[in-house]
């Protein structure tokens, strides 16, 4: 199969409060930048948000459109990095009474009244909340050709032109046509829109997802990029989360069914392997009880 390529139009100058963020690094040797994949994964995974400056006459750049949660692996943003979010109240819907605010400071989540869905939709009434993770949970991108890819994504920056090679993980497809109808599917990424809002375009062409997430909905909460499922305006007896990073639902990690990260096997079958127990959580008054059983440890 021939891999779709797209690129998008010019775009306008974009600057920290946009939809595009550039982290550039100062190291001069390129060989010593941390990345998550020796093939140049475009996943430039964020934990320390302070430790790089933003100077654009930096030789090397690197533009942060993906998010990753790797030990120690990944160029990082800068401290001021909000995307128009607020500073972690913990009085808002969401934050437990135990939680300890007092080191975290440089938190800053969506607006603590903000609701980020809107009502279901006549088609979805009544049917349980799928959150889904993109970035190795669905797919894989690089910056390097790599075999066979599924997609080949431009994007216009107004530095120019980045290419993404984009790889689906095994049975994608068959995953999505389950899923279709069973549930009211929101796709939450850390990614940016910009390129996260094109690539599901191309691999959701039956329109399967209702909502799509990103970045600038989630909160930076000790370093990482969270989902929180309290504000997304849906009853937690009925939503669960899929994704890879145990960072990405740490304030509900009674609602998540993680999944291996997927970088490049191409006998995964975790997707699929799923398909019984979403079968099952259809039929349950409240998806916590399960998982809890299921997962804790």
């Amino acid at each position: 199969m021939e891999p779709i390529t797209t690129s998008t139009p010019s775009s306008t100058d974009y600057n920290l409060h946009s939809n595009v963020c550039f982290s550039i690094q100062e190291e001069k040797d390129i060989s010593k930048v941390p990345t998550c994949d020796p093939i140049m994964s475009v996943d430039l995974k964020l934990h320390d948000h302070q430790s790089i400056k933003y100077k654009k006459k930096t030789k090397n750049l690197f533009v942060s459109i993906l998010s990753c949660f790797g030990e120690d692996t990944c160029i990082q943003t800068p401290a001021n990095d909000t995307l128009g979010s607020v500073v972690y109240d913990s009085n808002r819907v969401g934050a437990s009474a135990n939680d300890d605010f007092s080191n975290n400071t440089d938190a800053v989540v969506p607006d603590k009244y903000q609701v980020l869905l809107p009502p279901m939709m006549p088609i979805t009434k009544g049917l349980k909340t799928l959150v889904i993770d993109l970035d190795e949970t669905l797919v894989h991108a690089a910056f390097k050709p790599v075999p066979n890819p599924d997609v080949i994504l431009e994007v216009e920056m107004d530095t120019g032109p980045l290419t993404f090679y984009v790889c689906k993980r095994p049975h994608l497809d068959e995953f999505l046509d389950y899923i279709h109808g069973k549930f009211e599917i929101v796709v939450f990424t850390a990614s940016l829109a910009i390129y996260a809002d094109k690539l599901l375009n191309i691999i959701d062409k039956k329109h399967v997802i209702q909502h799509r997430l990103f970045r600038d909905s989630c909160i930076l909460y000790n370093g990482n990029y969270t989902k929180d499922l309290s504000v997304l305006g849906r009853d937690l007896k009925k939503t669960m989360i899929i994704d890879n990073s145990p960072h990405a639902y740490q304030f509900n990690p009674e609602n998540a069914i993680p999944i291996g990260t997927w970088i490049k096997d191409r006998s995964d079958r975790q997707l699929i392997e799923l398909i019984p127990l979403l079968d099952h959580l259809q039929k349950v008054t409240d998806v916590r009880t399960v998982l809890e059983e299921r997962y804790s440890s």
